[in-house]
């Protein structure tokens, strides 16, 4: 496990270990057997016919399925980045020096987190009209998403700054910084660094969760692909059709994120050997004299 990983979650021992890959085996079996299950069934009423496929090979089909990959792409920008503004500035709240701010940015991490990402939709579209509060189509997805993955993203960097060490800080007051100097001149940067896999990770699925636009009618890519389904009555062949390039958009992504983690495990290491691996300076001329 990556420095990145051992931030939110423990390393697992031998036994654990063990158990996770018999886990996976188990899981990858049993997943091979449904495909193999739904490929038979699938084959057996006529869904793997040419002609059902045909249609996928067309540009103008490609073209409305990668104007809703871009919408999806759009939205979740747009709510990772608000996400991890808000994040950073519950996470400062949660290490801040005054209990009000303490209790108020932890309230709302521990709150949030509860309540899931749909119901926020929900609260959204049909409770903010009632008051006299009705956002764009964009942003009826947008700020769920925001304020939802914001909790997710304050306990990530909240993780980051209390992995750098305490003497950091103490060696920026030392200096003459103050402690809001020192925090974003010296702790948040390394923080930043350690934390980028897992905000990567968290990315991925903030972008599946854009898939809740069909709630509000935003034409990203799953609500794209049922309207075209039910305009070409191909309903298992254009969905599976999405499913693989949300696949290739997640993993992509999730390959990205585990690029990041070797990358700093192997800074790690370096900087962890470094002084270890290298010659003792030579001996000078009087003290081998003296020997």
């Amino acid at each position: 496990m990556s420095a990145g990983s051992r931030l939110l979650f423990d390393e697992p021992g031998p036994r654990a270990r063990r158990r996770t890959r018999v886990a996976t085996l188990v899981s990858a079996l049993a997943l091979l057997a449904l495909a193999a299950l739904a490929v038979r069934q699938f084959a057996a009423n006529g869904q793997l016919d040419a002609a059902r496929w045909q249609p996928y090979a067309t540009w103008p089909m490609w073209r409305y399925l990668l104007g809703g990959l871009w919408s999806t792409f759009l939205a979740a920008v747009v709510s990772a980045a608000l996400a991890m503004a808000g994040g950073l500035l519950l996470a400062l709240g949660r290490v801040s020096h005054r209990p009000a701010l303490r209790w108020a940015a932890g309230t709302y991490v521990e709150v949030v987190r509860t309540v899931p990402a749909l119901l926020l939709v929900y609260v959204v579209l049909f409770g903010l009209p009632r008051y006299g509060l009705d956002l764009p189509l964009f942003w009826k997805l947008v700020v769920p998403l925001s304020v939802s993955n914001a909790a997710a993203f304050a306990e990530i960097f909240r993780a980051g700054i209390r992995s750098v060490d305490r003497g950091q800080t103490e060696a920026g007051l030392a200096v003459g910084l103050t402690r809001g100097q020192a925090m974003r001149l010296i702790v948040l940067p390394q923080a930043a660094r350690r934390v980028l896999p897992s905000i990567v990770s968290q990315s991925v699925g903030l972008l599946k969760d854009t898939s809740l636009g069909y709630v509000v009618s935003y034409a990203e890519l799953l609500y794209s692909g049922r309207v075209l389904a039910n305009y070409n009555h191909l309903l298992i062949q254009t969905y599976i059709v999405v499913a693989l390039v949300y696949l290739v958009v997640n993993a992509s992504l999730s390959k990205l994120a585990r690029g990041l983690e070797a990358r700093q495990a192997g800074a790690a290491r370096r900087a962890a050997t470094g002084d270890a691996g290298r010659p003792a300076p030579p001996a000078a001329p009087e003290a081998a004299l003296h020997a």
